[in-house]
């Protein structure tokens, strides 16, 4: 039974992911959260306290699951720099599949509710763990040999955080580009575009 229940609120976090993501925070009521995850209101507040915490909670997993799909897409390839490549072409699928939408969660909730928010505070929180592991990854290239030498004219673009953050405002255009009505095929090219511009931007120099 135990093992049931974490399923269930597994699922019911799913679900409210999914409602809070397409509509945003303050918009998503709790009639509406009452139908998307098939359950009153006194239960809503047993299993999750308020509106606020549960949104947490909701962000918390987003978080978590976009890390693990940027770690599986890194483990995938033996090459570091190919990897944070890969990560950008694979947001290319992002219109293959119907999902509630497609720019991040965490920047919507940035802009949404204000840097003093909790929430919002969490977000900025989790997104700062996302580009300090693209730090890691550029740094890892680096000790690969995949990044331009130390002391060539541009070497400071090339540090590891520097790129990370150039890396993250990719990664944040794509998917707010996204949100237009463009093609499949389309966002497949842009990023195949950003992949190629971040390898030539990495490359080496002999």
């Amino acid at each position: 039974m135990p093992r049931q229940t974490r399923h269930d609120r597994q699922h019911s976090l799913d679900q409210a992911l999914a409602l809070f993501w397409r509509k945003g925070y303050h918009a998503a009521s709790l009639k509406d959260l009452e139908g998307a995850l098939d359950m009153r209101p006194g239960s809503i507040y047993a299993s999750f306290g308020s509106k606020e915490r549960l949104f947490g909670e909701v962000l918390a997993r987003y978080g978590r699951q976009g890390l693990v799909e940027l770690e599986r897409t890194l483990a995938a390839n033996p090459s570091p720099l190919g990897g944070l490549a890969d990560y950008l072409r694979a947001l290319g699928g992002l219109r293959d599949t119907p999902r509630p939408c497609h720019a991040c969660l965490l920047v919507k909730t940035l802009l949404e509710l204000g840097a003093q928010d909790a929430n919002a505070r969490l977000a900025q929180e989790l997104l700062d763990g996302m580009e300090a592991r693209f730090t890691e990854a550029f740094a890892a290239a680096r000790e690969a040999g995949e990044l331009v030498e130390q002391g060539t004219d541009d070497a400071s673009a090339r540090q590891p955080a520097r790129l990370a953050r150039r890396y993250q405002a990719m990664v944040m255009g794509l998917r707010a580009h996204a949100e237009r009505p463009i093609s499949a095929e389309a966002l497949h090219e842009l990023a195949d575009d950003l992949a190629d511009d971040l390898l030539a931007l990495c490359a080496r120099r002999h």
